[in-house]
This record gives C-alpha cells, sequence and structure tokens, in this order.
C-alpha cells in the first residue's frame, strides 16, 4: 500500500514549511541503533530553537521519521533534511550519497556529507557501525549543527 502524501490539513499543528527532517531507515537495525540518535539530534534542535526563539523569522519543527516516508513525499525532498546511519540501512543515505555535492568528512569509519556553505540543506552522518555512527553525530553537534541551524533559519523558500 503506497504512503499517501503528506496533507497539511490533515496533520493539525504539522507545517511543512517548518519541517527539519531527521532521517533514519525503516530497517530494524537502524530503528534500534539510528533512531535513539535521531532524537538526541531533535533534542539538540529543539534546544537551540528554545535558546533562539526570539530571533527566529520562521519557527523550525525538527521531526524523526522514516526514510521510506521521506522518499515517497515529495513536498518533504525541499525541506532541510539529516539523514542519520548507512546506505546498508538508511535508503535516503545511500540516494545523498550520489547527490550530495560539498564537503565529506571522512576517515574511512565516519562521513558526514555536507554542503560547508549551506546552500544545500541535505545532510548525511553514518559511520561504519554504531559507535561510529554516533561519534559522526558528535562531530556534527561540535562542528556543524550551529551554523547548520543558522542556515536553516535563514532560508528562503522557492517560489512554486
Amino acid at each position: 500500500m503506497p504512503i499517501p502524501p503528506l496533507d497539511p490539513e490533515a496533520e493539525p499543528g504539522l507545517d511543512p514549511s517548518h519541517l527539519l527532517l531527521i532521517v533514519v531507515g525503516a530497517h530494524l537495525r537502524a530503528e534500534q541503533a539510528d533512531r535513539p540518535l535521531a532524537y538526541r539530534l531533535r533534542e539538540q534542535v529543539e534546544g537551540w530553537v528554545s535558546k533562539n526563539r526570539d530571533a527566529l523569522a520562521t519557527p523550525i519543527q525538527p521531526v524523526v521519521c522514516t526514510d521510506i516516508w521521506y522518499l515517497n513525499n515529495n513536498t518533504l525532498h525541499a525541506r532541510p533534511t539529516v539523514s542519520i546511519g548507512g546506505p546498508g540501512v538508511n535508503a535516503l543515505s545511500s540516494h545523498f550519497a550520489q547527490s550530495i555535492t560539498g564537503r565529506t568528512d571522512d576517515d574511512q569509519q565516519v562521513v558526514i556529507q555536507i554542503d560547508p556553505e549551506f546552500t544545500d540543506l541535505r545532510v548525511s552522518i553514518w559511520g561504519t557501525d554504531h559507535d561510529l555512527t554516533a561519534k559522526g553525530l558528535d562531530l556534527f553537534f561540535k562542528d556543524y549543527l550551529e551554523s547548520f541551524l543558522k542556515a536553516v533559519a535563514t532560508q528562503v523558500e522557492p517560489e512554486t
């Protein structure tokens, strides 16, 4: 059964134009290992939003979802997105491996694909095992999260 497109009227309080997507795989290993990391990221984003609420021109609403939901809802593809988990358990990370240009911090064990200019607000974070994916997320927090969220907060939406 196909996943229905995101309908803001059917999802009260969920305005797609405010979403920051945190995507994990719909795989049992991803659910067990990567989803808790995604919730850590969501908490960090919520804390930053709370601290900077008065300076934000537009709300930022972090939402954790699966790769299947994201990939089957074109409305979400234009939103800032962080994919957590490797290509073996997250189809979005596999897709991003082919499509994100920009900096890759890659020590052969931890990968953070990110545009350092923050023109492209898609990020992929993963490691060759769970501990290394967690390390990648910690590196993202330390090196990129603040700048990434500032870019998300000041983005200009393209006219549709």
